[in-house]
């Protein structure tokens, strides 16, 4: 797939798969928009000004010296939409942008943008329930993009699915982009929103973490590593998932099932950094399963669960999706595509999961038994529905 010649989203700036359920939510409330930084947040709310540029009036952004003077004192542009990106980096935010949508509700709308959990850095103080609907921009992906062959495929799990290196699709611009995304998600966002002294020891952290993924994580022996305590190391975790770095999933726990309860899995916003070609497959899937869970849950109000399953002699499932705390489907990430794994065996009669996928890189479809599918991944996204 050459860059920009992509379906639904791909070269088309703004036109990402949020853009409906943002229209239909601005009718009736604010809109919050919130996930990683670069991830095409200020693109995407830009479609909805006339023009869809920067130097637009109705663009304000809480960076920008002139306009954060103009947000602080109330003096807002007099369009139909305001846009206001970055704004939760003022501490007095949420009072700040209730006032504005309380008064002006019945002649504006409030589309605001952020780098980091909107939903979190809004705690304390007034509440804004009620006032706003928070969407979380995801990365491109297979469904998004509309890919369908192992080329496309790879190009995406090479360069990650943030829209500037994806687009561009060459080594120095990704290393580039990637160094300079870390430096700024740690020298900006953090030092900006979090009180912490060592942040050359969470970018350590940062770095270190793309050689955990897939596995249980052990908070403990990443504190060793990094010659801190517990409580250090899962504070400096959480501001990581705060500001879209990472997350982690926790185990499914079914009856009749010895399986693990404590453990999490960890996996990064930017799968292109995990170099192990397994561990950066599996990423990429946790990537799009997490997506459509929260397209469910931030558009239709379902509750959505990405978990795994483990049990305590080993036998794992890498993830079984959840819906309404009940297992919608499993599934188990392979590098090759015929042999089927025997975990998905040893599972399938011991649970009431309904359907078992397993997902590959290759060609192959088939379903060796009932309750079975062994897919190509980008035809396990069509047929899953992600977006």
């Amino acid at each position: 797939m050459k860059p920009g010649k992509g379906g639904r989203g791909a070269g088309r700036p703004g036109e990402r798969y949020l853009a409906d359920a943002i229209g239909e939510f601005l009718g009736k409330r604010m809109v919050f928009v919130g996930g990683p930084r670069q991830v095409g947040k200020t693109t995407l709310c830009l479609r909805f000004l006339d023009p869809p540029r920067v130097t637009n009036p109705n663009y304000l952004n809480w960076d920008d010296l002139a306009d954060q003077q103009n947000i602080r004192q109330g003096r807002l542009p007099g369009g139909p939409l305001v846009v206001l990106d970055e704004i939760h980096k003022f501490k007095n935010w949420r009072n700040l942008v209730k006032g504005f949508y309380d008064k002006k509700k019945d002649v504006q709308k409030f589309l605001v943008t952020g780098s980091a959990r909107l939903d979190y850095y809004r705690r304390g103080g007034d509440s804004l329930l009620g006032r706003y609907r928070y969407l979380r921009l995801h990365p491109l992906s297979v469904s998004e993009l509309r890919l369908e062959t192992a080329a496309d495929i790879e190009h995406l799990l090479r360069f990650g699915g943030f829209p500037e290196p994806f687009f561009a699709g060459r080594e120095r611009d990704w290393k580039l982009w990637t160094r300079e995304r870390l430096y700024r998600l740690i020298n900006d966002d953090l030092r900006t929103l979090e009180f912490v002294r060592d942040l050359s020891n969470i970018e350590i952290m940062a770095e270190a973490l793309g050689e955990r993924v897939g596995s249980p994580l052990s908070v403990n022996n990443l504190a060793q590593d990094l010659q801190v305590n517990f409580r250090t190391a899962e504070a400096w975790l959480s501001i990581l998932e705060r500001l879209y770095f990472c997350f982690r999933i926790m185990p499914y726990v079914p009856p009749r099932i010895k399986a693990v309860k404590k453990e999490k899995k960890l996996y990064l916003w930017d799968w292109s950094t995990v170099e192990s070609p397994g561990p950066r497959f599996e990423n990429l899937v946790a990537s799009h399963l997490l997506k459509y869970c929260h397209f469910l849950e931030d558009t239709l109000g379902e509750r959505m669960e990405l978990r795994f399953l483990r049990d305590v002699d080993k036998h794992e499932i890498d993830f079984v999706v959840l819906k309404n705390r009940k297992p919608l489907f499993a599934v188990e990430c392979k590098t090759g595509e015929r042999r089927l794994s025997p975990h998905i065996g040893y599972f399938k009669p011991r649970t009431d999961i309904p359907l078992f996928y397993q997902v590959h890189l290759g060609k192959s479809a088939f379903e060796p038994e009932a309750r079975v599918k062994v897919l190509p991944f980008a035809t396990f996204c069509a047929e899953a529905g992600l977006v």
